[in-house]
């Protein structure tokens, strides 16, 4: 269990649990994990995502999808880490794979892709990269 770095612990559980084929994945709730969730929900990366409550911590119940029995989910990659942060303007936001990947961004207004993030003009501190 990750204490310093829960986006990175995030990702890495995702990316098991795509690679082990499983058809859906436990992870420890937060405001920010559920703007990431949702982000890779209207992407159509995951099928679907629940909180589950608890009295201890809720839990963020993602279930994978498969196209052909292979992850849609084929890459995850930390970008910005605690030790170097890295930001980027509006005008400076990355193409993951031309197009077809994802960079999320965390802006002033939200979380956003980088699509969205240039289309509202804002930029910020660049996440993750997901295709």
């Amino acid at each position: 269990m990750s204490k310093t770095d829960p986006i990175a612990d995030y990702l890495t559980r995702i990316r098991n649990a795509a690679k082990a084929k499983h058809r859906r994945v436990d992870i420890p709730s937060s405001n920010l994990k559920k703007a990431i969730s949702k982000i890779l929900l209207e992407k159509s990366f995951v099928a679907g995502f629940t909180v589950l409550e608890d009295k201890k911590q809720n839990v963020l119940r993602i279930n994978l999808k498969y196209y052909n029995g292979k992850p849609v989910i084929t890459g995850l990659r930390r970008i910005s880490k605690p030790g170097i942060r890295l930001y980027r303007g509006s005008n400076e936001l990355p193409r993951v794979l031309g197009g077809l990947g994802v960079a999320i961004i965390s802006t002033s207004k939200g979380v956003m892709t980088d699509a969205q993030a240039k289309k509202e003009n804002v930029g910020g501190e660049i996440l993750a990269y997901i295709w």
